[in-house]
């Protein structure tokens, strides 16, 4: 099976970050992984885009065309990239920053990421560890161990219940919808 994510939003949002973890999840689970990523020139504030590409076997291209999923952490977001997605896409919105999604798509999903983070963490700043959460529970494209695991390498040390906290009120996003 091959998963094709486009995690799309402003910097300083952590789907780079996001990104980076969700391939390292992939890879702890034996399978192969992309990838990438892509912002602009603002430190904070301005566009961010991650994308990741999950299979069991060789990927022997490694941009993402048409993404299964897409996530859209703002409404710029949502504009730029709904575009690529196609009739089998899934988009999963922030609620909070998203009102309207453009294009042709199989199914749009709005999650309150933001307020959920918030609710969870105490901090919005754990809202890209919640999309996390949801994306897996949506695609189990990699084990929820896995996915600890690799958040847990790469969060910063003393935030550790917190990110764990984030990943399963993101699950629960999905699971009780």
């Amino acid at each position: 099976m091959k998963h094709n994510f486009r995690f799309s939003g402003t910097g300083g949002q952590g789907l780079i970050t996001a990104g980076i973890i969700l391939a390292e999840a992939a890879i702890l689970d034996g399978k192969e992984a992309i990838q990438s990523q892509s912002y602009g020139p603002e430190a904070r504030g301005g566009s961010s885009k991650a994308e990741a590409i999950i299979s069991d076997d060789k990927i022997y291209f490694g941009r993402v065309t048409c993404p299964d999923v897409l996530l859209a952490m703002s409404q710029e977001a949502a504009n730029k990239y709904t575009k690529d997605c196609g009739k089998d896409s899934i988009v999963i919105t922030d609620s909070l920053f998203v009102t309207e999604v453009p294009g042709t798509y199989k199914e749009r999903i709005d999650l309150p990421i933001t307020h959920t983070a918030i609710g969870a963490c105490g901090k919005s700043l754990f809202a890209n560890i919640v999309a996390l959460g949801a994306v897996v529970a949506l695609t189990h494209c990699v084990s929820e161990e896995a996915l600890e695991k690799a958040v847990l390498n790469r969060v910063p040390k003393g935030t550790e219940e917190a990110n764990k906290k984030a990943l399963q009120a993101g699950k629960e996003l999905i699971t009780k919808r």
